[in-house]
C-alpha cells in the first residue's frame, strides 16, 4: 500500500465521560434491577439442526457444544447468509461463537474469503484466536494475531504469511499498516467486537481508519454489550444497512450472578475483611478488581504473604507475563487473579466462583463487565463490592 503520510499513531486516551466513581447507591440500585438473559434459557434447536458444514458441526460437538446460546440462535443464520449485523448481548452469553461459527462456515463454503476481527484488549484477541483454532481444527485455515506487548519484529514476519483470519487490537493493527506490512484491501469481512469498550478506550479514530482501508469489505458485524443512542450515528457510518439483534440488554447483568455489598466499618481493615472471605471454602476461583496498578500489586503481595496463591495482570505487565498468569489461573495453579479493568473483558475462564470489587469501579459499564467474569455459560456466581 502506498501512503503519502503515515496514519496517526498517537495512542488514544480513555473516554472520560464518567470522571467520578460510582456511588454505592447506584450499584445497589443496579443490583435490584439486574436482569439479562435468564439462566433457564434453552434454545429450541441444536447445532445439528442448523445448515452448517459437517466438519464445523463435528468440531462444535468435540468442544461439547450442543445448543446455541440466545445471541447465537438469533444471529448465525443471518450472518451465514452474509448480512451486516449489530449484535447486542450481555457479557458471557456467547458473542464470540456468534461471529466465529458463521466465519468458519463461510471459509468452508465460499472462495476468496478472509476476515479481520478487531478487539479492544490483548486478552480478548488471544481468546478469539484460540476459539477460532478449535472451531477450525483439521480444516487447514490459518489465523494471525497482532497485539501490543509482543515483538514487532515477529509480527512483521507473521504479516508476510497468508491468513484466512486476522485478529488484532487497534493500536498494533495501525502499527502494522503504517509499516506497510499489513494490507487490508483484500479482506472481505470485518468484525468489531466489544465495540463499546473500544469507544471507552479511545480507539474510535483507529477503528474508522481501519474500516476506511477495507476496500473489498462485503460484510460487517459489530458486537457489543451496550449500544447507546449517542453512538448510533457513528455505528451507521461503520455498518451499512445492518440487521440489529438484541438477545439481552447490555445495561443489565445476568441473573446468574448474585450481587452483594460488603460495608467496611470505621476502624475495620479492608484487607482483613478480604482475607477472611478468601479463607472460606466456597471461594475456589476468584477475580479481584482494583482501580490502580499500584493497588493491584500491593494486594497481591499481601495475599502471597498470607499463603494465598495469587498473581496479577495489569497494563504494566508484559503480554508474556499476563498470558502466563491467566493460564495459571485457568489451570488452578493460582486461586486468585488480581487485576485492573484490563481483565473485565476478554478473559473467559471456566468456573470463576467469585468476583470481588475491592474498589468501586468508575462506571456502571465497568461494574457490569467485571461481574460478568462469573456466572457464565449458565452457571451461577457471586459478586461482592466493598464500600466504605
Amino acid at each position: 500500500m502506498n501512503y503519502r503520510k503515515k496514519i496517526n499513531t498517537r495512542r488514544p486516551q480513555p473516554n472520560k465521560r464518567a470522571a467520578s466513581t460510582l456511588s454505592p447507591h447506584v450499584l445497589l440500585r443496579h443490583a435490584e434491577i439486574a436482569g439479562g438473559t435468564p439462566a433457564s434459557y434453552v434454545s429450541e434447536q441444536s447445532y445439528a439442526d442448523m445448515d452448517l458444514h459437517p466438519a464445523l458441526k463435528s468440531n462444535l460437538l468435540k468442544k461439547g457444544y450442543k445448543k446455541p446460546t440466545e445471541i447465537q440462535e438469533k444471529t448465525i443464520e443471518n450472518l451465514v447468509h452474509g448480512h451486516n449485523m449489530i449484535g447486542v448481548a450481555s457479557t458471557g452469553t456467547g458473542k464470540t461463537g456468534a461471529f466465529l461459527i458463521p466465519i468458519v462456515q463461510q471459509l468452508l463454503t465460499t472462495d476468496n474469503t478472509t476476515y479481520l476481527i478487531v478487539v479492544p484488549t490483548r486478552e480478548l484477541a488471544l481468546q478469539v484466536r484460540e476459539e477460532f483454532d478449535e472451531l477450525s481444527r483439521g480444516l487447514r485455515f490459518s489465523a494471525t494475531c497482532f497485539i501490543g506487548g509482543t515483538s514487532v519484529g515477529k509480527d512483521l514476519v507473521k504479516a508476510r504469511k497468508k491468513s484466512h483470519l486476522i485478529v488484532g487490537t487497534p493500536g498494533r493493527l495501525i502499527d502494522m499498516i503504517n509499516q506497510r506490512a499489513l494490507s487490508l484491501k483484500g479482506i472481505t469481512g470485518l468484525v468489531l467486537d466489544e465495540f463499546d469498550r473500544m469507544l471507552d478506550m479511545g480507539f474510535v479514530n483507529d477503528v474508522k481508519t481501519i474500516v476506511s482501508l477495507m476496500h473489498s469489505r462485503k460484510q460487517t458485524m459489530l458486537f457489543s454489550a451496550t449500544v447507546k443512542p449517542s453512538q448510533e450515528a457513528l455505528i451507521r457510518g461503520l455498518v451499512e444497512n445492518p440487521i440489529k439483534i438484541t438477545a439481552s440488554s447490555g445495561a443489565e447483568s445476568s441473573n446468574n450472578v448474585k450481587q452483594s455489598m460488603i460495608k467496611i466499618r470505621d476502624g475495620e481493615n479492608k484487607f482483613d475483611v478480604l482475607y477472611n472471605l478468601l479463607r472460606e471454602d466456597s471461594f475456589k476461583k476468584v477475580i479481584l478488581f482494583a482501580e490502580t496498578k499500584r493497588t493491584v500489586d500491593k494486594i497481591n503481595k499481601q495475599l502471597i504473604k498470607t499463603g494465598i496463591n495469587s498473581d496479577v495482570i495489569h497494563g504494566n505487565k508484559s503480554q508474556n507475563y499476563r498470558s502466563k498468569a491467566i493460564q495459571s489461573f485457568k489451570s488452578g495453579k493460582i486461586r486468585v487473579l488480581v487485576a485492573t479493568d484490563v481483565a473485565s473483558r476478554g478473559i473467559d475462564v471456566d468456573n470463576v466462583t467469585h468476583v470481588i470489587n475491592y474498589q468501586i469501579p468508575q462506571t456502571l459499564d465497568s461494574y457490569i463487565h467485571r461481574i460478568g467474569r462469573t456466572g457464565r455459560a449458565g452457571k451461577t456466581g457471586m459478586a461482592y463490592t466493598f464500600i466504605n
